[in-house]
């Protein structure tokens, strides 16, 4: 495999999951602070209304990843990605220029969550097509490291967000800010689009695919196979996927529950943010690299082990306001356990699917598997509405979530020595040795 292909994919990658992860980030602090009064006015229930609206591209993304998945497995990486992109980057612009309740009344709300339906679309098959490029682009031993800069591309879209929403926020009253402030990352997001189209257009179909259509390998129904012969990769991987769900519990819980429940400061939650996803953007490929030398699992579980033990100590701190508490928790959480898991998280699922099958069962089983983790901001939100004390029982439901992630990884099996062509192969009786069977 060639290292400059590896590096140009990695990139490519990194900004593609930039824009799906600023999206992410820019609609879920809007949908915290501001959504509420611009698209669900006159109701008690706002915040968790508009929070519930973030867990509908979630719940897209799934159908997304079936349609996505089947056309990179049929016609190229490449194209797909492209289409991807376009279709992401129109529907965050349009979200910015989307007028409130008070100019088109019910058809708002009705707007704002069709066009976040076209986002989680086309999410559902971004960050498991850029991870797949960096993979089969990469030599074999450093997979870990080139496929985790996809996953550390949503820690700078995070990043990017923040440093676009903070300075509007200090400048910007928050009337103004309510009015039509939020609209501004949403319409800055063109650049990143613009930015990721010129990357991606010098990409190349990796040898891995090519050889599959030189072979006439290209499956046509490659979702079947995947529910066919991988049920097992699936199931596990829809389980492990909750791994990421600290990411919302931080990045938008915290926000919600910080500032309207507790009381703090906006601008102190947001610093949290911006400092959590810079430390995620920088660890995540050093675990990536840690796995190319040690594994995936003992990465992955200690990762999701540290997390169920310190998301208490975050929430503790702030349910008391601690500052210094919130922001030592908070980092150790976000910046080492939850970049453990999520740094080798692309990785260890793509390495369970054989390559010509690999983008289906790649984005189905992913996408599938973080449609919770979508609603957790509303789910945290709804256990302590009207009741701030009730954090012990969102520290519980993390644990439990953690469990199962270690539980669904302990019975995977090891793959970061498993040559690139052989990744993901069903052992058959037919195709043992006489002797083995």
């Amino acid at each position: 495999m060639s290292t400059n292909a590896a590096r140009t994919a990695a990139v490519s990658g990194f900004f593609g999951t930039t824009l799906e992860y600023y999206d992410f980030l820019i609609y879920g602090t809007a949908a915290a602070l501001y959504f509420g009064p611009v698209f669900f006015p006159d109701n008690s229930y706002d915040t968790l209304l508009a929070l519930g609206s973030i867990g509908v591209a979630y719940a897209a993304r799934p159908f997304g990843a079936v349609i996505w998945g089947h056309l990179g497995d049929r016609i190229g990486r490449k194209k797909v990605l492209l289409a991807i992109l376009l279709t992401m980057g129109v529907a965050t612009f349009l979200v910015g220029c989307l007028p409130g309740a008070d100019v088109l009344g019910a058809a708002a709300p009705v707007l704002l969550i069709a066009l976040r339906l076209v986002q989680g679309i086309s999410a559902g098959g971004e960050q498991a097509g850029s991870a797949l490029l960096a993979l089969e682009h990469s030599p074999d031993d450093r997979r870990g490291f080139y496929t985790s800069w996809t996953q550390a591309g949503s820690q700078f879209g995070n990043f990017l967000a923040f440093v676009i929403f903070v300075p509007l926020a200090g400048v910007l009253s928050d009337d103004a800010m309510t009015s039509w402030g939020w609209r501004i990352p949403f319409w800055a997001s063109a650049v990143v689009v613009l930015l990721t189209f010129v990357l991606r257009r010098r990409l190349t179909e990796p040898e891995t695919y090519r050889q599959l259509e030189r072979e006439g390998l290209a499956r046509k129904a490659p979702l079947a196979i995947v529910l066919r012969d991988h049920r097992a990769a699936v199931v596990r991987i829809v389980l492990a996927s909750i791994c990421i769900a600290p990411a919302g519990l931080v990045y938008i819980f915290g926000l919600a529950y910080g500032t309207k429940q507790v009381g703090l400061d906006k601008s102190g939650l947001l610093n949290l943010v911006a400092l959590a996803s810079l430390a995620m953007m920088v660890t995540q490929p050093l675990f990536g690299l840690l796995s190319d030398r040690i594994g995936r699992k003992p990465v992955f579980i200690a990762g999701v082990i540290g997390s169920a033990v310190t998301v208490p100590a975050y929430l503790h701190a702030l349910h008391d306001g601690d500052w210094v508490q919130i922001y030592l928790f908070g980092l150790l959480l976000m910046g080492v356990f939850a970049s453990m898991s999520a740094g080798v998280l692309l990785v260890t699922f793509l390495e369970m699917f054989p390559a010509e099958i690999r983008f289906s069962g790649m984005a189905v089983s992913f996408t599938t598997g973080i449609v919770v983790t979508g609603f957790i901001p509303a789910i945290t939100q709804s256990m302590v509405q009207g009741d701030a004390d009730a954090w012990p029982s969102i520290a519980w439901l993390f644990a439990g979530f953690m469990l199962i992630a270690a539980l669904a990884m302990l019975t995977a099996q090891e793959t970061f020595r498993t040559p690139t062509e052989e990744l993901g192969r069903v052992r058959t009786a037919e195709s043992l040795p006489a002797m083995a069977r």
